[in-house]
């Protein structure tokens, strides 16, 4: 609804601006054809007028009703990632910039005030002090936060007046003009994956979790597939998303963004993410790769997963299950709690049972670590 207000208001403005326009040209139209088109009219309207008003009104509404749904979607679009962009920001950064702009406002019209006087570029040089002096305080009073905050803090009230703390930290010191954004967009493979719900609840994650809509489109085509082992990917990822918004309902944040000069979830998911100054949370290998070309910061959970994973040393012992045969002769198989596979030769005759085996090399590679041994 809201959508076709607006749509509504820019087709108008179109219009009403086109007739201005048009209103506006009949002086030069009448000194060109030799006639007074105003003439004495009703309230100056001739019918001469009327007829070229005509024109300018068709143009005019072809030109709203053809312009205002881009217009509309751009500005929905802009919305959108402005809001992802401001959601990650403190509030009390977002109010000391526009404190800093407003002071900056006020001392361009000051400043500027004499010199609107001068001739020709007179007019323009209070809009040009006041496009740098905002940006000048928006920068100044981020680099001041601290200093600001506290001097608000300090302005005692009826309620009650807060001690100063002289033991702040210095770690609390400025951090310039550089704003920090905390959220992290999901892709299609993280959210099939599942664990991000586990990372989530362990306290490591912080900021929100983007979701944008063609993931959950993506999510949806799996889901509607006749592939059993797809649909089955599609419906979990789904049930996750919405196990995510029941458990962090104030964390998880599905946008509408959308990119119709692009093909592919990937490349959507890497322009959204410049858009928004924000993290990618993957599994996908070469989405990691790609983004991290184009400098958007990637968290990889099999990588967080490896990192975490217990050291094994060569020359270590450990009790092992071996669960079938290797690839070689003799070869037989085990699992670590976390899923490493640790190859053990001549251990065929222990499968089915538990042996104590002894650590030869550990292999690392992108796709995981894997662990070489022999019987004892």
């Amino acid at each position: 609804m809201l959508r076709k207000i607006i749509s509504l208001s820019i087709s108008l403005i179109i219009i009403v601006t086109g007739l201005i326009l048009t209103n506006l040209s009949l002086p030069f139209l009448s000194n060109y054809l030799g006639y007074d088109l105003h003439g004495n009219g009703l309230m100056g309207i001739t019918f001469a007028t009327m007829i070229l008003t005509l024109p300018g009104l068709f143009i005019s509404s072809w030109l709203g009703l053809v312009l205002a749904p881009f217009i509309t979607k751009w500005l929905f679009n802009y919305a959108e990632r402005l809001t992802v962009s401001l959601s990650g920001v403190p509030t009390s950064d977002i109010l000391v910039m526009i404190f800093g702009i407003g002071i900056g406002l006020i001392l361009a019209n000051l400043i500027g005030s004499p010199f609107s006087r001068l001739p020709v570029i007179g007019p323009f040089i209070p809009i040009v002090l006041s496009l740098v002096l905002s940006v000048v305080g928006a920068k100044l009073a981020l680099r001041k936060h601290n200093d600001i905050v506290e001097f608000f803090n300090r302005i005692p009230t009826r309620k009650s007046v807060k001690p100063v703390d002289e033991t702040k930290s210095v770690l609390e010191g400025p951090l310039g003009d550089r704003l920090y954004s905390s959220n992290k967009l999901l892709d299609t493979s993280v959210i099939i994956d599942g664990r991000v719900m586990d990372i989530m609840a362990a306290g490591f994650l912080d900021g929100q979790l983007v979701v944008p809509n063609f993931v959950l489109e993506e999510l949806q085509k799996l889901a509607d597939s006749s592939d059993n082992m797809k649909r089955a990917k599609g419906r979990r990822g789904l049930d996750l998303v919405h196990d995510l918004q029941i458990s962090y309902k104030n964390r998880i944040l599905v946008v509408d963004n959308d990119y119709d000069d692009l093909e592919g979830v990937d490349a959507k998911l890497v322009r959204l993410a410049r858009q928004a100054n924000a993290d990618i949370i993957t599994n996908d290998y070469n989405l990691n790769k790609v983004a991290g070309i184009q400098g958007v910061k990637v968290l990889n959970i099999n990588e967080l997963a490896n990192a975490i994973k217990a050291v094994v040393v060569a020359g270590e012992e450990m009790n092992v299950f071996l669960v079938k045969e290797g690839k070689e002769q003799g070869q037989a198989v085990a699992y670590l709690d976390d899923g490493t596979m640790i190859v053990v030769e001549n251990g065929r005759h222990f499968i089915g049972r538990s042996a104590i085996v002894v650590v030869t090399s550990v292999l690392q590679t992108s796709a995981g670590r894997m662990i070489f041994a022999k019987t004892k």
